[in-house]
């Protein structure tokens, strides 16, 4: 089934261009990148923290293994899977063990488990917390990888499954259920702006196009080009895709 997929993901992108982009190299080395409301973070192999300051990326003295940046704030989770969100200037942990986080929805929270279990939590509670006391609320469903925008969330499972879980609001974050999408992704992102971007388990990158709030699961996939070897990791801010390449350097490419 997952070769059969894989095919389906392949056939459907046969038609459709791949995309050279324009992309910039940037200095340091990572496994995993984050960009939202402004700003870049992400992690290397030895899960030090990164934040980009004057196109340089600095070191934090904060250790995460996965590391998020968003309207919901600035979130990761340590090699213990411990959750920490960024609050005057510091990291403080907060209820709960997530194995990824993200920040990139409407100031909501989401992120999947060891177990593969899917947590979110609304607008109000993130806005208005106590960290020994988070409402996390619980999603139906497995994925390994799960990312939110402004109305929908895209996650993939263990058998890289790419699943959209629609009418996602501030106040709503468990959405409606989630629809298969065809294709397989190992990872995926979602943008502040809806916008959707994956790299599948072959090191090919992938935007959704045709996303629009009323049609969030788009049309197709585009192949895009934006290392000269393989890439391992992407997200989208303000019109920059920030991608991590296999080799770990980083690009910052123009769409």
């Amino acid at each position: 089934m997952k070769v059969f997929q894989s095919v389906l993901l392949l056939v459907s992108c046969q038609f459709l261009p791949t995309l050279a982009l324009n992309c910039e190299v940037m200095s340091g080395n990572l496994k995993q990148i984050d960009a939202g409301s402004g700003s870049v973070v992400g992690v290397n192999d030895q899960n030090e923290a990164f934040v980009l300051i004057d196109n340089t990326f600095r070191k934090i003295a904060t250790s995460l293994k996965h590391i998020s940046v968003g309207p919901a704030g600035q979130l990761g989770v340590d090699t213990a899977d411990k959750i920490f969100k960024l609050q005057g200037g510091r990291f403080v942990q907060i209820q709960g063990l997530l194995k990824q986080v993200d920040a990139g929805g409407d100031q909501i929270i989401s992120g999947v488990n060891v177990n593969d279990d899917i947590f979110c939590l609304n607008m109000d509670a993130n806005n208005k917390w106590s960290p020994n006391t988070i409402p996390w609320v619980s999603i139906n469903g497995k994925l390994k990888y799960f990312s939110c925008g402004p109305y929908s969330c895209w996650g993939v499972n263990s058998a890289d499954q790419i699943w959209i879980l629609k009418d996602v609001s501030s106040n709503a974050c468990s959405g409606s259920g989630f629809v298969n999408i065809g294709g397989l992704l190992s990872m995926i992102e979602v943008a502040a702006d809806g916008s959707v971007f994956g790299v599948n388990h072959q090191g090919n990158l992938y935007q959704r196009t045709g996303v629009t709030q009323s049609n969030p699961a788009g049309t197709d996939w585009i192949s895009m080009v934006a290392c000269p070897n393989n890439h391992k990791h992407v997200s989208f801010d303000l019109g920059f895709l920030w991608v991590v390449c296999v080799d770990g350097s980083i690009r910052r490419c123009t769409l």
